[in-house]
């Protein structure tokens, strides 16, 4: 792998373009670089494991469009069913059967769905299934962890209060503080503050929703016992438990992590690798939940393009892949070997660092203790992670461009790619020590 890339013209010059024209540059914060520092890199094209940018060169990707592209880029089977879906109309505003399959395989993977309805993103997902719990339960409180990220749903959009008996505050200009009031937001893994909220704000609160792998800190996987504990209090306050299972569906395992680690909610939300690369979303769960939905119940919820052809096709042909023989046991040996060579080329490198891994999502951070919460994320030396971003990113390897999100290995990697990876990983860290 080339120590150096081209230069990056193209790329200052696309950006200093979109200065007078998106709010930042960008359509989303993070692409921006503030976290890191430099020029984003304007993408032309990706195939496989690679992503190219407008001056010529080639990156190794691990960001993987923030997650769905978990059978890579353009991959062959997922263009084509989106070229045939295209062909015949890009939207209609009517029922079709592609979205009886999808609906089918979200079924099929997830035991814990006996309906689905479509949307368009994880936030219209995670917004419309707390809209849903407030109406099953007759409850207007929400509890959600530090750090987890649903969305940018005004009441979720929330920083911690002083403890669990206090409420959330908003979090970003423009949201009302009335928005936020009836979210309460506490450590995440920490039981004893999810049952202290439970008992200051009792018969109050509707629902909790979590990320069964938080990814929006980091990788922070969930401690032994918590995910079955909330499972318990839930019913026993008559709450709902709400899977946030955009990032984790289909990620770590077949039907998510509450395949992998046996837990059953009454409701999920689904996005990213369900639409296999295309806008979609999706919540679902017992039946005497979701025919509360509209048109069956008074849970008004709608969106035009729900359901789009060319968002349906995609998402069957990649979860049709995802049904194939050893799928999983190869993301995993594959992930694991990606994160067992990065943990020791920071410790040849003198770096603290920890890795974190559940299934083929990992954060590395740049710190020497356990990461279990937002508090001990937070940790992290940010400004070391800028320095080994932009060595790694010099070397042909394109990571999040922030220490605090996932990073995500698909079905196209190969072992030569994670090898490489590990390689220039070796001088990005000795470049960050120094």
């Amino acid at each position: 792998m080339a120590d150096t890339l081209l230069a990056t013209t193209r790329s200052a010059e696309l950006f200093a373009r979109a200065q007078n024209l998106l709010p930042g540059g960008v359509d989303s914060p993070v692409r921006a670089f503030r976290a890191v520092g430099g020029t984003p890199r304007f993408v032309a094209r990706g195939k496989g494991s690679a992503i190219w940018d407008v001056d010529g060169n080639r990156y190794i990707d691990y960001l993987a469009s923030w997650g769905p592209l978990i059978a890579g880029h353009a991959h062959p089977g997922v263009v084509a069913a989106v070229q045939d879906a295209a062909t015949r109309g890009t939207s209609y505003g009517a029922p079709i059967e592609a979205e009886l399959e999808l609906a089918e395989l979200v079924k099929r993977a997830f035991p814990s769905i006996d309906l689905v309805r479509f949307v368009n993103s994880g936030t219209e997902a995670t917004m419309s299934a707390l809209r849903l719990a407030r109406a099953k339960t007759g409850r207007d409180m929400i509890l959600k962890f530090d750090g987890g990220y649903h969305g940018h749903v005004d009441g979720l959009l929330v920083q911690a209060g002083s403890g669990p008996l206090t409420f959330g505050q908003p979090d970003s200009a423009g949201v009302p503080a009335a928005a936020a009031s009836q979210t309460l937001s506490v450590a995440y893994n920490d039981l004893p503050a999810v049952r202290a909220a439970f008992e200051a704000h009792a018969g109050q609160i509707a629902a909790v929703i979590v990320e069964p792998v938080a990814g929006n800190m980091g990788v922070v996987p969930a401690e032994p016992g918590f995910l079955e504990h909330l499972r318990s209090m839930t019913r026993e306050h008559g709450a709902l438990l709400i899977f946030d299972e955009v990032i984790t569906g289909f990620r770590v395992a077949q039907g998510g992590a509450q395949e992998r680690f046996r837990i059953t909610p009454d409701l999920t939300c689904l996005g990213k690798i369900l639409g296999g690369g295309l806008p979609v979303g999706a919540y679902g769960g017992r039946r005497d939940i979701m025919e509360q939905v509209s048109p069956l119940g008074p849970v008004y919820q709608a969106g035009t393009l729900s359901g789009n052809p060319l968002a349906m096709a995609a998402g069957i042909a990649t979860l049709r892949l995802l049904t194939e023989p050893g799928v999983y046991a190869h993301l995993e040996a594959l992930s694991a070997r990606l994160a067992d060579g990065l943990s020791a080329a920071a410790a040849s490198g003198g770096v603290p660092y920890t890795a974190n891994r559940v299934g083929s999502m990992l954060t590395g951070f740049f710190c020497g203790e356990r990461v279990t919460d937002y508090v001990s994320a937070k940790r992290a030396d940010t400004r070391r992670y800028a320095s080994f971003f932009h060595a790694m990113l010099a070397r042909g390897v394109y990571l999040a461009p922030s220490q605090f999100e996932a990073g995500f290995v698909s079905l196209a990697h190969t072992e030569a790619d994670v090898d490489a990876t590990v390689q220039a990983a070796l001088a990005a860290f000795r470049a960050s020590a120094e």
